[in-house]
């Protein structure tokens, strides 16, 4: 048994489900830091004089927060939406064709982007905007028929068509698509009042052989902020909010050191 212990970093933090049936368990991952407060709402008793007679503990408020720089859909359903997670993903392709632009071509003045297969496969594409790759000017959509400066898109095709007299004028294009074999998605709907996923918080450190571990016995995320920065990792936070659980226990907390 150590004769005194410190701590240092972040280790392991996992949450587990506790509102379904054989959970498995989502691993918080590349954690910057994560904070945990246990804080008390504290009753005076006065009487004619200045200080009080009595003080006494009532509620407690138990609040977490972790920033962490691994993007894991698995790890967001788990504990803060609580939806169905699918297989696939929403792509954003920006400016195609990039930095000097593709060419429009002669007739039928149309270009038929990189991804149109994914479109063409029952899943429309969304258009992003196009603009002229030699001054940064950007070009009117319309339904069809398009003059100087204007194009229409397909969605179910991927295919985008300019007017005649801007044959050979080069354009950089912004769309996004559909893919359905990798990746994880959340499309969240609109729940009733109350709904969450609750989870247990596991979070486990050792530094210099001694550990350290603490347990909240129950959960639900509060907020999740997503943050992104020219010239720097993108760092997602979470925060929530601790309770008992059907057998009293919302906090357990141990080490080496006694």
């Amino acid at each position: 048994m150590p004769l005194e212990q410190y701590g240092f970093g972040v280790g392991g933090i996992f949450a587990v489900r506790t509102d379904i049936s054989n959970p498995t368990p989502t691993r918080l991952g590349t954690v910057q830091d994560i904070s945990v407060e246990l804080s008390h709402t504290v009753k005076e008793l006065m009487g004619q004089y200045q200080a009080p007679v009595a003080v006494a503990r009532a509620g407690i408020k138990i609040t977490w927060k972790a920033k962490m720089a691994k993007l894991n859909a698995r790890a967001w359903n788990d504990t803060f939406y609580g939806q169905t997670l699918a297989t696939g993903s929403a792509v954003q392709v920006l400016d195609e064709g990039g930095p000097t632009g593709t060419a429009i071509p002669g007739t039928p003045y149309a270009l038929t982007v990189a991804n149109s297969a994914s479109m063409s496969a029952g899943t429309p594409g969304v258009d992003l905007g196009v603009y002229f790759a030699a001054t940064g000017v950007q070009l009117t959509r319309v339904a069809s028929a398009p003059t100087t400066g204007q194009y229409s898109f397909a969605s179910s095709t991927g295919i985008y068509t300019f007017a005649a007299a801007d044959t050979t004028l080069k354009v950089v294009i912004s769309y996004q698509y559909e893919q359905t074999t990798t990746g994880g998605r959340i499309t969240a709907s609109n729940q009733l009042m109350g709904h969450a996923p609750a989870f247990r918080l596991h979070l486990g450190n050792s530094y210099q052989s001694n550990k350290q571990n603490m347990i909240l016995y129950a959960c639900i995320a509060t907020k999740l902020s997503f943050g992104m920065k020219n010239e720097d990792f993108e760092i997602p936070e979470i925060d929530g909010s601790g309770f008992a659980d059907s057998l009293g226990r919302y906090y357990d907390w141990s080490s080496d050191y006694v």
